[in-house]
């Protein structure tokens, strides 16, 4: 295999994994309110718990939630245009 073809089997490996990505996160159901305030409480309590530091779970949970309102953003624009 050529280093050319090499490389557009990667690219299109690439492009296939964050597709699959995106609609995963896409169909993960919102958060309501009530389950909302309530992480915000159990994350709260971790970080008192860790000394004041956030905790990587918290970190991690963090991310995932602003990926996931960044896709239904992203979602919600396309169904607009």
């Amino acid at each position: 295999m050529t280093s050319q073809r090499r490389g557009r089997f990667k690219a299109l490996g690439f492009a296939a994994l964050a597709l699959g990505a995106t609609l995963a996160l896409a169909a993960c159901e919102k958060k309501g309110p009530l389950e909302q305030a309530g992480e915000e409480v159990d994350e709260a309590v971790g970080t008192l718990k860790n000394g004041g530091e956030e905790t990587t779970a918290t970190k991690v949970d963090d991310a995932l939630d602003e990926a996931r309102e960044g896709t239904q953003d992203a979602a919600n624009q396309l169904k607009k245009d």
